[in-house]
């Protein structure tokens, strides 16, 4: 089950397969479930290890190209964001800080920004202010006091793309074709 999906990253790591624990092979071997049983169940009845094998080594190479993906976009990102508070806050050293600390912490408020940073309330403030005009960080909560900020572009690297539920024109392109036709008539 479970434990035993966690211990296969772990075994890779004690085996210097991995360094870190960095694949995870749950969401894999979840995604093609029925093949997954099917696999466990040859093993059980006729021994084929080769088909097992052959399955998870595919999982962990899919795996892989996309934690590699992955860490190619977080990079990318970075080195864009740095870039962007260099050109519109002039390099600000506090700016590049909270950017490093928004990798550690994604989720954030004044007051943690204020504590990591070991600058005022204020300063800290108008910092992240500062980012949520520049699209970094968006607010969460709707709040008056107490804020918190989502640093949303990093976040959305490990969401799940958006299924695509239907194809043809969308409700507004239809409802503008409409309208359109209506005014030629």
């Amino acid at each position: 089950g479970r434990v035993g999906r966690l211990l296969i990253t772990f075994l890779l790591c004690q085996r210097g397969v991995l360094q870190r624990p960095l694949l995870y092979l749950s969401f894999y071997l979840k995604a093609h479930r029925a093949e997954y049983y099917d696999r466990l169940m040859a093993i059980r009845h006729d021994g084929n290890w080769e088909g097992w094998l052959k399955f998870f080594l595919r999982g962990v190479h899919e795996v892989s190209e996309a934690a590699t993906a992955t860490a190619r976009a977080i990079r990318n990102l970075r080195e864009g964001h740095r870039q962007v508070i260099a050109q519109k806050l002039g390099g600000s050293t506090a700016g590049l800080r909270l950017l490093d600390f928004l990798y550690e912490q994604p989720l954030i408020s004044v007051r943690l920004v204020e504590r990591h940073l070991g600058c005022s309330y204020v300063t800290a403030s108008k910092l992240v202010e500062q980012f949520v005009e520049l699209g970094l960080l968006r607010e969460i909560t709707g709040w008056q006091r107490n804020r918190r900020y989502r640093y949303k572009p990093y976040l959305a690297l490990f969401e799940p793309p958006d299924p695509v539920i239907a194809t043809g024109p969308s409700p507004e392109t239809a409802i503008q074709t409409t309208r359109s036709e209506d005014a030629n008539a």
